[in-house]
């Protein structure tokens, strides 16, 4: 039976599935895991922000994948890479200097990964005809997503669950709030800090907390008097060494001179936007309060051996997560300072006016055990999956090396061959403005969708809690869209790309007037504003089915995975630009002003769309 048979269900999603974890392990989990680890937020920011890098730089290499071996031996070879970079973490995170040893360890496999997300597009368009790249653009998609939810989820529950069994009894601190509660702050007394507790020392190790039921007001306090309490608990744990001081460095604002840009240009063009097309609205009633804060103290209940160090690791584990904690989410406790009260501030959203429970729980279990087992059950799996794709990945005919001619000078001769090729295909100009210019407007409007959920009505936004954006963006939004890149490349597969491109460059932009009418008339109705999302970004997903298979299409030919590479490094620019001035036009012109802008710049979306050429085969199914 020819290996074209095997039906692409067999292989795409766990391909797809196997491209995003280990991005998300890379730009998700690592950062966890050093938090947990005790690496300081300056450190996390700086090093991990790194290992973004070789996804934007990977159409550079991306023309050796082409030249040398076939894609299939790429994605299985960097799918083994990746799993022995993973057990390389989980062996190096018991090591004392763990933070340089993983870190060298996510740049190697940040590297792989990129490598195999531009071996795995090849072989997705080598391996399938043109109606079958249509109809599974979106399930494909899908498993990606999938991944990083599993990411993001599963394997930190892995590690917490094994962090939870190797520890004390876990912490566990139940909030309540509501408007019947007092929201005033309390600086504790000198008495209670000296002993805030009535239970005695005991044999077994536990965690003593007061109060083990916190009930805190819903009514907003000044921001100057929140700051006072966070500088208090802050400053005490200082002080009893369960914390280490932050390295954070401030600045005196009025000793940094504007640069040339600033003062001759953005703040010119600035203030010209704002006086002609900015709101006029009264800031000064606008963020001088916010959510109430309480105190909350934990001590052991047993002094630990000299020497011996017990961290507890404390996070949001279920409830509504309007209700977060501001300060300390990692102590460590010593036999120096164990029976003296640690501090954890617990605050609610600013706009949270009903009644709602949170549940906090603390760990102090084996951290770099429980981190090690978690690398090592990812390794595991991702050699597994690369031993599956072995043997279960079609061997396309077209899947061979683009060089028969192996000297170093042949190959870096077809290297520089591969990108000038890519320029002289027909409409590359066209090709290119397409890929800066049809999310123009989706670029900037991604950006401020979450700031415009949780603004306050008087600054124009929709005043949501944070719990609440987590459900309406985070789980509204994404099933929309899911849904529309899936029925996108269904109905793609049955018509092909030339006949969908309008239909669904419309749908990327029509659905957008939602915003201007959540920005228009400030809806407080939770479905309304659920809808108003969900018909946005269906409508987002179903026209970017249209986007990735016209990168396909252009990609076609001797050399298409470096030029599918390369039209994916165009599509980072084209979201990276738009979205660096997001904010500032945003903060300009107002929402509402700003989603019109939004509107208008859709123009750009169909004009570039105009302009294309397109095999009206393309996508379609071939009739037998």
């Amino acid at each position: 039976m020819s290996n074209f048979k095997k039906s692409p269900w067999s292989w795409i999603p766990s391909l797809y599935f196997a491209q995003g974890l280990p991005y998300v392990a890379v730009m998700t989990i690592s950062v966890i895991m050093y938090k947990r680890l005790g690496i300081s937020n300056a450190d996390i920011a700086l090093y991990t922000s790194w290992l973004y890098l070789p996804w934007v730089i990977k159409p550079f290499w991306s023309p050796f994948v082409d030249l040398l071996k076939t894609k299939r031996w790429w994605v299985v070879s960097m799918q083994i890479l990746v799993g022995a970079g993973l057990a390389g973490i989980a062996f190096t995170i018991p090591a004392s200097n763990f933070f340089q040893l993983t870190l060298a360890l996510f740049w190697l496999m940040a590297f792989s990964s990129a490598t195999h997300d531009i071996a795995a597009d090849g072989f997705y368009m080598l391996a399938l005809d043109s109606n079958k790249q249509a109809m599974y653009v979106g399930i494909r998609s899908t498993f990606y997503r999938v991944a990083t939810i599993a990411g993001q989820g599963l394997l930190i529950i892995i590690a917490g669950a094994l962090e939870s069994a190797t520890g004390l009894t876990p912490l566990d601190l139940e909030v309540k709030a509501g408007p019947n509660y007092s929201a005033s702050i309390e600086i504790p007394s000198d008495s209670l800090l000296v002993n805030p507790y009535v239970n005695n020392p005991t044999d077994d190790y536990t965690f003593d907390i007061y109060p083990d039921i916190l009930e805190i007001g819903t009514g907003n306090i000044s921001k100057d008097s929140a700051s006072i309490l966070r500088s208090f608990a802050y400053e005490q744990n200082l002080r009893n060494g369960f914390i280490i001081r932050d390295g954070v460095v401030s600045l005196d604002g009025q000793n940094i001179k504007s640069s040339w840009w600033s003062s001759s240009i953005s703040t010119p063009l600035g203030n010209w936007i704002k006086r002609n097309f900015g709101e006029n609205r009264d800031l000064n009633k606008v963020n001088q309060l916010t959510g109430s804060s309480r105190l909350v103290f934990v001590r052991l209940t047993k002094a630990p051996e000299s020497g011996q160090k017990i961290v507890l690791n404390t996070s949001f584990n279920r409830g509504d997560k309007s209700i977060f904690l501001a300060h300390g989410e990692r102590i460590e406790f010593t036999s120096d300072n164990w029976d003296k009260p640690a501090m954890l501030l617990v605050q609610v959203d600013p706009k949270l006016d009903h009644d709602a429970v949170a549940n906090f729980r603390g760990l102090s279990g084996n951290i770099t055990f429980a981190w090690s087992i978690t690398f090592f059950i990812l390794a595991g799996f991702f050699i597994a999956v690369a031993l599956y794709h072995k043997f279960i990945l079609p061997k396309p005919i077209s899947d061979t090396s683009s060089s028969t001619d192996v000297t170093p000078s042949a190959i870096f001769k077809e290297f520089f061959e591969t990108f000038a090729s890519f320029f002289r295909k027909k409409q590359v100009l066209v090709a290119v403005s397409f890929l800066l210019l049809f999310r123009f407007s989706e670029a900037q409007l991604v950006k401020m969708v979450t700031p415009f959920l949780l603004d306050p009505n008087e600054l124009g936004g929709l005043g949501l809690t944070t719990g609440q954006v987590g459900m309406v963006y985070g789980t509204v939004g994404i099933i929309g869209l899911t849904l529309g890149g899936i029925i996108g490349g269904i109905v793609a597969s049955v018509g092909g790309l030339k006949k969908w491109l309008w239909p669904m460059a419309l749908s990327i932009a029509l659905p957008s007037f939602s915003f201007v009418y959540l920005a228009l008339f400030l809806p407080d109705n939770l479905f309304v504003i659920n809808f108003c999302v969900f018909i946005e970004q269906f409508g987002y997903g179903f026209g970017f089915t249209a986007y990735m298979l016209y990168m396909i299409y252009f990609s076609d030919g001797k050399h298409k995975t470096a030029h599918y590479a390369i039209c994916t490094a165009f599509m980072a620019l084209g979201m990276m630009i738009p979205g660096m001035i997001a904010g500032w036009l945003q903060e300009l012109l107002g929402y509402k002003n700003f989603f019109y802008w939004i509107m208008i710049c859709y123009g750009l979306t169909f004009i570039v769309t105009a302009f294309l050429k397109i095999d009206p085969a393309f996508g379609k199914k071939v009739k037998q």
